[in-house]
């Protein structure tokens, strides 16, 4: 998990939460944690604003959604919707609980809430910026063309959401030398690395699948 802000270690935890999820090595899953990288990367966020690439640390992120009283949450959900269709869900319309399971990921981002809730320290407001996967089960493979066409506009919607908030990021005139990740792990390096389909199965290993079809 990596976390960029203005503030010094020893000051007060920030008062507005941007947080991505999701996992980059399974295609469309990986949306919220490019849609922060790229937020990060355009905009310098005020002191009182914390930007956090939360992968798929789940309820670890409990700290972070509680200690912040605004939260803008960027993710891939499943709502059934075309893929590459892109949703805002504000306050009480994010869901909580797992009853309704939109989160993509082993600890549901709506299982944090409910906790957060329960312990009464839930934030006063919360938006949920969602876009529809189009495909989860290419591991290691990059981004969906319909999902990826949608970064942008994913990244305007969360700088008017803090806009709304009266919160305002001002425009990098250069790239942040506090990258969220690696160079390495950046979504164009990442994706330029990748072996091809060809060259590396992403859908399972052929010697497992032999021997759970019963060959030597």
């Amino acid at each position: 998990m990596n976390v960029r802000s203005g503030i010094e270690a020893d000051e007060p935890r920030p008062d507005v939460l941007v947080l991505g999820i999701g996992n980059v090595l399974w295609a469309d899953e990986g949306f919220g944690v490019r849609a922060v990288e790229a937020l990060h990367r355009r905009w310098e966020m005020p002191a009182n604003v914390s930007v956090v690439d939360g992968g798929t640390q789940g309820v670890y992120l409990l700290d972070h959604v509680c200690s912040a009283e605004r939260v803008v949450v960027l993710d891939a959900i499943d709502f059934g919707f075309a893929p590459g269709t892109l949703h805002v869900f504000r306050d009480g319309e994010v869901p909580e609980g797992s009853a309704t399971a939109m989160s993509l990921h082993q600890a549901t981002f709506q299982e944090l809430l409910s906790l957060a809730r329960v312990s009464d320290r839930f934030p006063a407001r919360i938006t949920l910026i969602g876009v529809q996967p189009a495909v989860l089960d290419d591991l290691g493979g990059s981004l969906s063309a319909p999902v990826r066409a949608r970064l942008d506009e994913a990244v305007e919607l969360a700088v008017a959401e803090l806009h709304s908030w009266g919160v305002d990021p001002v425009p990098r005139a250069a790239a942040p030398g506090d990258p969220l990740a690696p160079d390495a792990l950046a979504l164009d390096a990442y994706e330029a690395g990748r072996p091809s389909a060809a060259a590396a199965c992403r859908i399972g290993d052929s010697r497992f699948l032999d021997q759970r079809r019963g060959n030597a």
